[in-house]
């Protein structure tokens, strides 16, 4: 199942409402399970990004549609990346001309 790398900023307000956030990321994993993903890796980082969110989903437009979804709350900003496992980049590079 494709891997995807999502890093979050959070909001102004997400920040007010961060003592709920151990529950919303609860809603989330369950979000993705329904979607047939999931929830691979959570952290608090610090530095540039406040969460590194790590996630399966059985394609682009699911991790697309799950990740929109929770935007919607307004509760943060994201960046996500494709990620792609050591066996899946060999793959790749062997492919290589």
């Amino acid at each position: 199942m494709p891997t995807y790398v999502t890093l979050v900023n959070l909001t102004e307000q997400s920040v007010k409402d961060v003592r709920d956030a151990p529950e919303r990321l609860r809603a989330f994993e369950e979000a993705a399970k329904e979607v047939g993903g999931r929830l691979v890796g959570f952290y608090l980082v610090m530095g540039q990004f406040d969460y590194v969110v790590i996630i399966e989903a059985p394609d682009d437009q699911t991790a697309a549609r799950l990740l929109l979804e929770t935007m919607t709350q307004g509760s943060m900003r994201t960046q996500t990346l494709r990620a792609f496992p050591r066996e899946e980049f060999e793959q790749i590079a062997h492919g290589l001309r």
